[in-house]
């Protein structure tokens, strides 16, 4: 991975998520007063209403709410707010978009302010404080593309290295709010733009159609039922078939397999634990394991 030193404006949109949402685009306009390019999407937000919001085009940031619609309002209600409010002479005096507008995520933390104009929540933060956020990057002097990216020291964004999606993904330890992220900026980015997306949806094509799975989940039930009493993870590695003998013929599981499968010792040569794990090792340990359904201990 490659450092790089750019102060190329941050281009994410603003949500920290738990759960997917659509950004739906309605309208655009140029400010009179500054000549910036604006935007007006509607976003949904978790308890299934919709914010519309008037956004700065080339960052995305200076986020403004024109209007909040409940949940049982028509998409219709949206469209005519959108025409009602590019018709008002004095549109872009609504109030800024702020966080309380949109939820905190629990594995990711909103980052403190950067050098640089963001829009709430659009940087993440994991608990070193490094800073993850998806930006304009530089490929050759004529072509730039939107990437994730981490920062190379913590609580500094000034230079910074380039990551996939399943890199941001695995060191958050969380799909969300890095998913839904990706995906509502990509939804604002169609094929073809500029800078380009294609790379980035790739990479979240392949994150959600892999059999490789985030194993966060399953380490908390495995070590919930073993410091509750229920099980120990040598009888958990004995009924996944992972046995093990002394030099005397006594028979155990073997813990350490279970414990590198599961997130808690590194593989072999590595120094840190890998978070993914195979969906069919994951079922195994499930259901032979733990006797539970696989799905109970998928993120």
């Amino acid at each position: 991975m490659s450092t790089i030193t750019a102060p190329q404006p941050h281009i994410a949109l603003p949500q920290p998520a738990s759960s997917p949402r659509r950004a739906r685009h309605l309208g655009g306009y140029v400010a009179f007063d500054s000549g910036q390019t604006r935007q007006i999407v509607s976003l949904q937000r978790p308890d299934g209403s919709r914010l519309v919001i008037d956004y700065h085009l080339d960052t995305l940031a200076e986020g403004r709410v024109v209007a909040h619609l409940s949940p049982d309002e028509s998409p219709e209600n949206e469209r005519i707010i959108c025409e009602l409010y590019l018709a008002d002479e004095t549109k872009g005096l609504c109030r800024a978009l702020t966080a309380e507008d949109l939820e905190v995520t629990r594995h990711a933390i909103p980052a403190p302010p950067s050098t640089h104009a963001e829009a709430p929540g659009s940087v993440l933060q994991d608990a070193e404080g490094y800073l993850y956020l998806i930006r304009e990057v530089a490929v050759d002097e004529s072509v730039s593309e939107l990437r994730w990216t981490r920062s190379c020291q913590p609580g500094c964004d000034k230079t910074f290295e380039v990551l996939t999606v399943r890199d941001v993904v695995g060191r958050l330890e969380g799909y969300e709010p890095a998913r839904t992220l990706t995906s509502d900026v990509l939804a604002l980015h169609g094929d073809g733009s500029s800078p380009s997306t294609s790379r980035l949806r790739a990479e979240l094509d392949r994150l959600n159609e892999s059999a490789i799975l985030l194993n966060r989940r399953l380490r908390e039930v495995v070590q919930h039922r073993v410091q509750r009493g229920d099980t120990t993870l040598s009888q958990i590695a004995l009924r996944c078939g992972r046995i093990k003998r002394d030099p005397r013929g006594n028979v155990s599981g073997e813990t350490s397999w279970l414990a590198r499968r599961i997130g808690q010792l590194p593989e072999g040569g590595e120094q840190n634990p890998c978070p993914w794990i195979h969906s069919d090792v994951l079922a195994l340990i499930a259901r032979d394991g733990l006797s539970a359904c696989p799905h109970e201990v998928e993120l």
